[in-house]
């Protein structure tokens, strides 16, 4: 398939994870793909992965940085000619916040990266996205945005509010017929998944396996499945799907 055939795509996260599988993805299916993150070894680790590393270009980021990200989209412009197709919010962060030992300063962090950076660099981004129906933002949220993971309320809170503001600015851009889709994985087979398993393995309860695949931990999702979705997501045959959040957990939820 070559469904992004001369599409321009930004990723965020795309040194790593579900970020760095959609790159791939896309490029493999036609793409452009200007993708930003945090590591430049994660990063060049991406170009070594695509089918044609001349489709992808980089750029540092620093998601709690409102210059960082100015500055990021601004180089995305001038390099993608002007015009992002899609844009694809994937670059987050896990970590703990238990309200017995809440750390302020730690949850603003987490709401930066994940909630109020994403909006900012759409914000930025938005000038560069083409009108008509053809142009798709893909923000990736969390399963924890409408299921309890004890001691990590500042996680799912900013996971939540990632999903509620993809619907609002979806009727927001309705005028520019730009479709918003939030996805929430849960259980994916990246290093963030397996830090918050390490995080909650010693939690009293079951909330562990319920986040897993019902078919056993080793069905978990791999960061290429993801990508697939994703790609689907912001594709043309995905017209359709707009302002409605996609729950991917491999059937995890209905084993509560």
């Amino acid at each position: 398939m070559h469904r992004f055939e001369g599409k321009n795509i930004l990723i965020t996260g795309a040194s790593s994870g579900i970020g760095q599988a959609s790159a791939v993805r896309f490029i493999a299916e036609g793409a452009t793909v200007f993708g930003l993150g945090r590591s430049a070894e994660g990063l060049k680790e991406t170009e070594g992965m695509v089918e044609d590393p001349a489709r992808f270009r980089s750029h540092f980021v620093d998601m709690t940085d409102d210059d960082s990200i100015v500055d990021a989209v601004r180089a995305a412009g001038e390099q993608l000619d002007g015009r992002i197709d899609v844009v694809c919010n994937v670059a987050g962060v896990s970590l703990r916040t238990p309200i017995d030992t809440f750390d302020s300063d730690l949850a603003r962090t987490i709401a930066q990266i994940n909630f109020i950076g994403p909006l900012f660099l759409i914000n930025q981004a938005l000038p560069f996205i083409p009108a008509g129906g053809t142009s798709s933002i893909i923000n990736i949220a969390s399963t924890s945005a409408t299921q309890a993971v004890p001691t990590m309320a500042s996680y799912a809170g900013s996971k939540a509010a990632i999903v509620s503001a993809s619907l609002t600015l979806a009727i927001e851009l309705a005028p520019q017929r730009i479709r918003v889709v939030p996805i929430s994985p849960s259980g994916v087979q990246t290093k963030m998944m397996w830090e918050i398993w390490e995080q909650m393995k010693d939690y009293q309860g079951e909330w562990l396996s319920r986040l897993i695949h019902p078919w056993g931990q080793e069905e978990s999702a791999t960061a290429a499945d993801m990508a697939a979705v994703i790609a689907f997501a912001a594709s043309d045959e995905a017209r359709y799907w707009n302002a409605s959040e996609l729950r991917l957990d491999g059937g995890a939820r209905a084993s509560f």
